[in-house]
């Protein structure tokens, strides 16, 4: 499965647009890569956003999953270009620390602050949460919506310094 959310973003607000999650069949690895671009396209081409945001693939102790993870997110960054749209990377760090305060927080966090920033009336699923929570650390200063002045900072364990 992969997490999808799309957010507007006026002024300092908000908006919640949609969420959910592509499901992929039991099937060999091609056939699931195509169902995550098809759903990917669809959300794209219904929804028209600007831009996308995805979390950056992290390492794993077991590397066939790290390594379908990364094909699965390949695949998305694929759907995004293949419509033009420009692509930020965040680490899983970076986005729970925007959106929770704490970049070691638990996904029920992760969900409950997306909830609540959001204004919604039950928590997104898991998938969904990760992935609204994406937009919503890109939309609070990330690599474009919102974007921070940071001439002369860099990145250190998900905060600017």
């Amino acid at each position: 499965m992969t997490g999808f959310g799309v957010i507007e973003k006026n002024g300092g607000r908000l908006t919640y647009v949609t969420s959910g999650r592509i499901r992929t069949p039991d099937s060999a690895l091609d056939r699931r890569l195509k169902a995550i671009l098809d759903g990917l396209a669809e959300v794209i081409a219904e929804h028209r956003p600007a831009q996308v945001t995805i979390e950056k693939v992290f390492v794993n102790v077991n590397p066939a999953s790290t390594l379908l993870l990364g094909q699965a997110r390949g695949t998305a960054i694929c759907a995004a270009v293949m419509h033009g749209l420009p692509v930020a990377e965040y680490t899983a760090l970076q986005v729970k620390q925007s959106v929770v305060g704490n970049g070691h927080a638990q996904k029920r966090q992760v969900q409950d602050m997306v909830r609540r920033l959001l204004r919604l009336a039950g928590d997104p699923s898991a998938d969904a949460a990760d992935a609204l929570a994406c937009a919503i650390c890109h939309a609070h200063g990330g690599q474009g919506l919102g974007r921070l002045a940071t001439a002369g900072f860099r990145m250190k364990r998900g905060r600017l310094v």
